[in-house]
């Protein structure tokens, strides 16, 4: 059997790694895939990123089912394009991942179905945005409307910062027509928590929980990234706040947007704040699976990814359980100098060890010519190390970092601080 996975990141590498391991697989083709895709024997880069040039490649292929990693493309309409040729692709609508897509369009549909979140006002107005602003006061979250790449988000703790933040979104235009609106809500406190599950169009299936890392250094100072580190599972989630998060949040989302008439498949990511009496609300939807979290939750899966993507583009993911590797996985990201407001490409990357039953690497910023291994984006690789606690997990994962060399290299040193605060 062939299948694809659209995109190029570390969420991708995971998936298709994980999607190869099935015994049915003939060939896992990756578009356009990295350097990592490129080394692995039983995954096969193609250089094509329209979503019609894809489906054209699917049906000369034969291609069995398509999953579609980054939001770009499922914004852009490929699941659209792919359903209307009859070809089976797991992933939302254009319309459908409007819940990523705009801000706005998931803060309404939050305010209409009750789904909990944070007070918020939508503004393309600069002059009402500033009022506002300083009528709330700080610390308070600015966020771009439309699709940032992971740079759409300011947590402003002073007014100059959140007055800056509009101004750098609606009046210097940094981000392009993303940017163009932008909504403005209160701040919440809390710990975050990462809630992914899969979707068929009805029926739920919830993967392993995880966390995840925003700033880019230790004990979370620096600027907003789009992630530097995670770990499955996250002692956060205790089985009532799973429950509770499954009927407050997820279901009503789920049976929302099918009243809406945009039924929602594909991989649904609730981020979550979780305050100090334990309440979740929601900070984001993203209508795929987060990155780096996806890296520690396919090294956690035992189930063959196969079988579970067949039953979620037939609409049967209730039929079907899934087991986990009950040890904890936690993820490193080894970022390019420069990341994350100006990365540095073409770093010669050496060092990294082949996989064992309790590491993987990753890829996602990497590029292979012949034998040359070198950085290409801003978040290059994410180590994945595996123990029978967040402590082995940690000592598992930077004893390979420790390993792999290139030239500015920037990491975090402390991925899990708040499992090992807690849990020791």
């Amino acid at each position: 059997m062939k299948i694809l996975v659209v995109g190029s990141g570390g969420r991708e590498h995971a998936l298709a790694w994980k999607i190869a391991q099935s015994p049915r697989i003939q060939t896992v083709f990756v578009a356009p895939g990295n350097g990592g895709t490129a080394l692995d024997q039983r995954l096969e880069n193609i250089n094509i990123t329209d979503p019609a040039a894809l489906a054209d490649f699917v049906e000369s292929e034969h291609v069995a089912l398509t999953v579609v990693g980054p939001e770009t493309p499922l914004a852009a309409g490929i699941v659209n394009i792919f359903r209307a040729r009859g070809l089976k692709i797991f992933g939302p609508t254009r319309e459908a991942a409007q819940l990523e897509s705009s801000k706005d369009f998931a803060k309404s549909f939050m305010q209409r179905h009750h789904i909990p979140t944070a007070e918020y006002q939508t503004f393309s107005d600069v002059a009402a945005a500033h009022r506002y602003i300083d009528q709330k006061g700080a610390p308070i979250v600015i966020k771009a409307d439309g699709l940032a790449a992971g740079k759409g988000v300011v947590v402003a703790m002073t007014l100059e910062e959140a007055h800056g933040a509009v101004d750098m979104m609606l009046s210097d235009n940094r981000l392009g027509d993303a940017g163009a609106r932008v909504v403005i809500e209160e701040f919440l406190a809390g710990e975050e928590a990462s809630f992914i599950v899969m979707v068929d169009g009805k029926n739920i299936l919830p993967l392993a929980t995880s966390q995840d890392h925003k700033r880019l250094k230790d004990d979370d100072l620096g600027p907003n990234t789009g992630g530097m580190g995670a770990y499955s599972p996250a002692p956060i989630v205790t089985p009532a706040l799973h429950a509770r998060v499954m009927r407050e949040i997820i279901t009503p989302t789920v049976q929302g947007m099918a009243k809406d008439g945009i039924p929602f498949s594909g991989f649904l990511y609730a981020g979550l704040m979780i305050d100090d009496k334990g309440n979740p609300k929601t900070l984001e939807f993203n209508c795929r699976m987060g990155d780096p979290e996806t890296q520690p939750i396919m090294a956690r899966l035992k189930t063959d990814l196969l079988v579970v993507m067949e039953h979620a583009v037939n609409g049967t993911l209730d039929t079907i359980e899934l087991e986990w590797d009950r040890r904890t996985a936690l993820g490193v990201v080894m970022a390019a100098a420069g990341y994350p407001d100006a990365p540095r490409k073409d770093d010669l990357i050496s060092g990294i060890p082949p996989e064992n039953a309790d590491t993987v690497t990753f890829h996602a910023g990497t590029t292979l010519n012949g034998e040359r291994l070198t950085t290409s984006g801003g978040r290059v690789l994410c180590v994945v190390g595996l123990g029978d606690s967040v402590k082995m997990a940690q000592k598992q994962a930077y004893g390979v970092v420790d390993l792999i060399h290139f030239s500015g290299s920037q990491f975090r040193r402390d991925i899990g601080w708040r499992a090992l605060k807690k849990h020791g």
